[in-house]
């Protein structure tokens, strides 16, 4: 999971500096490292209690958030005014308590994650 964060992190820093219609390999990119954190998260961690309450976002999710939020708060050290720098670090704060959280109430069982990884079954869609 780290390396996939790594990774994810760098797909970010790539991202910010080419143009917006140039970002469709890199988000693909994004995608599938997402995917494979949950994948990761629903093989490792125990299944929820019947009475979890649900996420409304998947783990890979929120660390592909945290990695966006991780490169902007880190630009806003050299090219941003003061007010901005200290509202992408508090952001990037927030979201790292909220992870926080996350991952203790999925691993003990308190939360329930969405599944968004396309279909369960083996049939192929039609």
């Amino acid at each position: 999971m780290l390396e996939s964060t790594h990774l994810l992190a760098g797909l970010h820093e790539r991202r910010a500096r080419i143009t917006l219609a140039a970002t469709g390999d890199i988000d693909a990119h994004r995608a599938r490292l997402v995917l494979a954190i949950d994948r990761w998260i629903a093989t490792e961690m125990p299944p929820a209690h019947g009475g979890a309450h649900m996420h409304t976002e998947t783990v890979g999710m929120v660390v592909d958030r945290l990695a966006q939020f991780s490169v902007s708060a880190h630009e806003t050290l050299f090219s941003a005014p003061e007010w901005a720098a200290h509202i992408a670090w508090e952001r990037l704060a927030e979201l790292a308590l909220g992870y926080h959280d996350l991952a203790f109430e999925v691993s003990a069982g308190f939360r329930r994650l969405p599944y968004l990884g396309g279909p369960r079954t083996s049939t192929p869609p039609r």
